[in-house]
Order: structure tokens, then C-alpha cells, then sequence
């Protein structure tokens, strides 16, 4: 093997060496050097990553930090969980060495093992408090005796070999943050969308991956929101963009960057070679394709004012994460329909779907949607068995929102009254910047002629049921009512494995509560009103085999290793909703395509 290259050495204040030191041990070793260090200069390494809402404590994987200035070691004090003080003099160039323990298989995190690694900068790149503003460089280090790894990332290249290892500049720490690395012996495809050079790498992928499928799917997608967003024509405000998907045996996520995205999924859910249809999974992952790219516009460039600049040592509160989150929710599979990629029988059936999560969910009548963003902080992404009960997903619902917007603007017979006017008129309001809810509610007066007061109070920062049935059968959509299955009759989410029906989740005001069931029970047997025998139930499906009519029965639960002893009374036939496509013409006005530029 010949040897390795030299690594450039980039004239940027503050610079990263990253090295995949032991992938055995799943640890990176980090080397920064700030050529222009502060008095007693502070470093922190952040506790969240912009996009997913939880205070993560990235700290707890940084060990061994040590500091040397002017070649002589230097005190290094922790201050707080996530920063730390240099006993440094004000000048003269300070080098900081740590390592990273990278165990994390998500996207929001590091991961380092014999086959791939991955970084986000807030796991791996401590901040330099007080020039976060000023150019950074980022090395990135192969691994010894590895010929087949290669680099991916959005970063601007400064001097890098043909794998992709080597110098990369930012021009801030926002930038570096914003800016994941994929490093392996991936898949590679590129393709470009409206002028936009893009590039698509996936990690983990089995022989019978089409990736031609992929990239011409991706690439339809990409057309379609630049077009969206664009319509008159104008330069997509990206000049480049990666998209970095890792395939493993179970697993779906995604989050969003301004000039990239990494995304999680199911191997088998990838599109295969020599097999032309689409599984429920692959467009699934499409979907999830979609929702990312429709951030690139709204959340990473379009976001909310409390979002301006990033503080990444606390939470950061905003209300608008339905408008964020929601509305690109309602987008990401509507745009798949105008990309063509699925028709309006399937566009319906996802609607379908997620109205059916909306309306099982008790929390809706609890919690609204402002208050849902507000506090995903410490309830989005801690749930719990009591989760449906209590909150509303600001996913699901700020759909649903912008699904009675968008067909209440279209209804209006308001000339240019849609919500994709409403969109790319934000945009350009907001010059593609911080976003208030005052700026939403003022465009979509502006557009429909009349105030939005009213729907705003009731569907965002109330828990009103949303007239959806009224508003989707006016644009030529038939809502029927079909038998429910066994677990929303009885109001139970169960997990069910070798014979075994665990209950996980007891909704508020439903059967299965009244009769005294419990999270973590599980569902040993059953047995009808009046009936001689009792039965083992392995699966919840087969509740109304064993029942037949019957409307009251004896249930048996383990708890705490105790048979505990119910009595259950099953509702009258529970209902769920199905969509249908009745009004080709009028489904064409929606589905079809988006309305003139503005």
C-alpha cells in the first residue's frame, strides 16, 4: 500500500483534524488547533442538533481533552457539563486533542466501526466561544491500510484526493455544524435537478440495489420542489446538495441540512433490480426523501425568528414547529403525486393514514398544536405509554392545518388562493429568512382576501376537531367509514411476538381502560360471556374469533407475574376513515399541479 498523502494544512483560525482512531473501539480523535486563542479560552461541545428537538448531552462521548500551548501542557477545567476553560495565554496558537466515543447508529449523532463512520460537527467539533463567526477547516483522516473508504459531505472541498479525505472549509461554526461527514465503502450516484448538482450516497445496501431507480426517483422529486418553490424560473437558493442514506435491518429517520440530508432506513425498503414496483416501504422512503428536501427551503433557510442563531448550549423554544414541521409534512408526500411518482389513489390512501393517527389520538383534544411545537422539547422526544393521551403530533396534525388551509384557500374562489401561493409569497416576504406567525397570518390574508383569525385560533392554539370531511369531499374526495380493527375498537396499541400480545399503550376513554387493562399487561386469555371455554390469545386480531357476538367477556392479564382478572365490554363497531377518489377534474386542480408563480 502506498503511503498515505500528506494532509494540506489550511490557513483557517480554528481547524479540525478528524481521525478515525479505533474502529474497533468506536472512537474518533479529534485535533484542533485555534491559532488565535482567547485569555483563558473556553471551548463547549453542544447539547443538541438543530432539527431534533431534545437536549442530547453530545458531552457524555468526549474524553481524554488535553491542552498544549507554545509547547508546554496546558490546565484544562470543565466549567459545566459541556465546557471547559484552557489555562491558555491570549495569542500564541493552542492545540486541543480529545477523543469521541461513536456508537450511535442515527442521524444525528457520530458512528464509528470497521465498515463506515459518520459525524455531525455538534458530536465531534467543540465551539471556540467567541469565534464561531470566523473561518473553520475541517481534516478528514483516512484510516490506515483502507483503500475502499470514501468521503461525502456538503463541506466546500479545499485540497482532497480522489476519495474525498482531506481539507474542507466552513465559513462558521453554523456551517461546520450543519454539515455532516459519511466515510466507507459506500455507493455512489450523482445526477443534477434544475441545474443543481447533487450527489447520492448509501452505506449498507444488499447486491439487489437499484440505485438507478434511486437517483432518477430522487431526481424527479428534486425537479418537482425546485419548481415548486420556483416557478418563475429563479436559482434554487442551494448550489449543491448530498444526500447520505445508511440501509440497515431496521430502522427510518431523517434530518435535514442546508446543503445535505442523512437519512435512515430499512434495506429491503430499497428499490431492486429487475423489479419495476413500489413497495409500501420504498415510497415510504421516497416520502421521507421528499419531506427533507422541502426543509432545504422551509426550516433551514425559511425558519422561525427564535431559530436566527442557534444557541447550542440550552433549548430553543419556538411555537411554529406545525407550520415547520407540519405544513413539510403535508408537502413531502403531496409533491411525490405532482413528481408522479405515486397516483391519486395512493396520495389518498397516505392522507388516509395519517387523518386515522390524528383522530385516534386522544391528545388532540388536549394539547393543540402551537403547544405540541412548544414543548417537544420534553414531550415529542421523550414519549411514553401516556403520549397519545396527553400531546398531538406537531407532525400529523400541522398536516392536517395545512390541509384545510391549502382546500379552504382553494375553495375560496379567490384568484391565486392556494397554499403553495402562500408558501413561496412567505418566502419572498421573509427574503427566504426568519418567519413569525404574524408573517403567515398577514400573507394569508394578503392572498385570500380575508383574515385567517379565526381558523388560526381554532385549528393551531385550540383543540377544535378539523373540518376535514366537508373540505376533502368539496375537492372531489369521498370519505367512507370502514369497520375498525380490533385495537382501535378496544382503544389499545399491543406489540405481538411468538404468541405473546404485550399491551403497550391504553388510550383515554376507550374499552380496553374501563376494563381496567394496563401498560406493560400482558394479554394471556379470553373467554365470552357465558361461554365454557377459555382461550390463549397469541395475536390481537383474533379477539372477535374467540368472541364471536359477544359484547362482554372475561380477559386474563400477567402483571407484576400476578393473573389479574377483567371484565371487558366491547364497544359497538368502532369506524376508520378511507379515502377515495370521486372527482378526477377536481382532484386534478390540487393534485395535479401548483398554481401560477405570484
Amino acid at each position: 500500500m502506498p503511503a498515505p498523502t500528506p494532509m494540506p494544512y489550511d490557513t483557517s483560525p480554528i481547524h479540525y483534524r478528524v481521525e478515525p482512531a479505533d474502529r474497533h473501539a468506536h472512537l474518533f480523535r479529534v485535533t484542533l488547533t485555534i491559532a488565535e486563542p482567547a485569555a483563558g479560552q473556553q471551548v463547549s461541545l453542544p447539547v443538541w442538533i438543530p432539527g431534533s428537538y431534545l437536549v442530547r448531552e453530545f458531552a457524555r462521548h468526549l474524553q481524554r481533552l488535553t491542552a498544549r500551548q507554545a509547547g508546554a501542557d496546558r490546565a484544562v477545567a470543565q466549567i459545566d457539563k459541556c465546557s471547559w476553560r484552557i489555562d491558555c495565554a491570549a495569542g500564541s496558537p493552542l492545540t486541543l486533542t480529545y477523543e469521541v466515543y461513536a456508537f450511535d447508529n442515527s442521524v444525528r449523532a457520530c458512528w464509528l466501526d470497521s465498515r463506515r463512520g459518520f459525524f455531525n460537527g455538534t458530536g465531534l467539533c467543540l465551539r471556540v466561544e467567541g469565534q464561531e463567526d470566523r473561518p473553520h477547516a475541517l481534516d478528514v483522516v483516512a484510516p490506515p491500510a483502507d483503500d475502499n473508504w470514501k468521503v461525502a459531505t456538503a463541506l466546500q472541498p479545499v485540497a482532497v484526493d480522489a476519495q474525498g479525505f482531506g481539507t474542507y472549509r466552513a465559513d462558521g461554526y453554523d456551517t461546520l455544524a450543519d454539515s455532516p461527514v459519511e466515510m466507507g465503502d459506500f455507493w455512489s450516484g450523482d445526477f443534477v435537478a434544475a441545474g443543481v448538482p447533487h450527489r447520492f450516497v448509501v452505506a449498507g445496501a444488499a447486491p439487489s440495489f437499484d440505485g438507478a431507480r434511486l437517483l432518477e426517483d430522487a431526481r424527479r422529486i428534486c425537479e418537482t420542489q425546485i419548481g415548486f418553490w420556483h416557478p418563475d424560473g429563479t436559482a434554487a437558493p442551494h448550489d449543491r446538495y448530498v444526500f447520505m442514506l445508511n440501509a440497515v435491518d431496521d430502522g427510518y429517520g431523517g434530518l435535514e441540512h442546508r446543503h445535505s440530508t442523512a437519512l435512515i432506513c430499512n434495506r429491503r425498503d430499497l428499490p431492486r433490480t429487475g423489479d419495476p414496483r413500489s413497495s409500501e416501504g420504498y415510497t415510504t422512503l421516497l416520502g421521507l426523501i421528499s419531506h427533507e428536501y422541502f426543509h432545504t427551503w422551509n426550516v433551514k433557510r425559511l425558519r422561525p425568528a427564535e431559530f436566527a442563531r442557534y444557541d447550542y448550549t440550552r433549548e430553543n423554544y419556538t411555537g411554529l414547529l406545525w407550520f415547520f414541521e407540519g405544513f413539510t409534512s403535508y408537502y413531502d408526500d403531496l409533491l411525490l403525486r405532482r413528481a408522479g411518482l405515486i397516483d391519486d389513489v395512493g396520495y389518498l390512501r397516505l392522507l388516509g393514514k395519517t387523518i386515522n393517527q390524528v383522530l385516534q389520538a386522544p391528545g388532540r383534544q388536549v394539547q393543540s398544536v402551537a403547544e405540541a411545537s412548544f414543548d417537544a422539547w420534553v414531550k415529542y422526544y421523550r414519549q411514553d405509554e401516556n403520549t397519545a393521551n396527553a400531546t398531538i403530533s406537531y407532525y400529523t396534525k400541522g398536516a392536517l392545518v395545512a390541509l384545510c388551509l391549502d382546500l379552504t384557500l382553494r375553495q375560496s374562489g379567490h384568484d391565486r388562493a392556494t397554499l403553495d401561493t402562500v408558501m413561496r409569497t412567505l418566502w419572498q416576504r421573509c427574503a427566504g429568512g426568519p418567519l413569525t406567525e404574524d408573517d403567515v397570518a398577514a400573507v394569508l390574508q394578503d392572498i385570500s382576501g380575508r383574515s385567517f383569525a379565526a381558523e388560526l385560533a381554532a385549528w393551531v392554539h385550540g383543540t377544535d376537531e378539523l373540518p376535514l370531511a366537508a373540505l376533502l369531499k368539496a375537492q372531489g374526495v369521498g370519505v367512507h367509514d370502514d369497520p375498525s380493527q380490533p385495537a382501535q375498537r378496544l382503544g389499545v396499541r399491543v406489540a405481538e411476538s411468538d404468541g405473546s400480545v404485550q399491551v403497550k399503550v391504553v388510550l383515554r376513554g376507550g374499552a380496553a381502560e374501563k376494563a381496567g387493562l394496563s401498560a406493560g399487561d400482558e394479554w394471556i386469555g379470553v373467554r365470552a360471556e357465558g361461554a365454557a371455554d377459555t382461550w390463549r390469545l397469541g395475536k390481537l386480531d383474533d379477539l372477535t374469533f374467540y368472541l364471536g357476538d359477544a359484547r362482554r367477556a372475561t380477559v386474563w392479564v400477567a402483571r407484576d407475574r400476578r393473573i389479574v382478572e377483567l371484565p371487558l365490554e366491547l364497544p359497538a363497531a368502532d369506524t376508520t376513515l378511507r379515502l377515495t377518489a370521486d372527482d378526477a377534474a377536481k382532484l386534478a386542480t390540487w393534485l395535479g399541479a401548483s398554481t401560477p408563480s405570484v
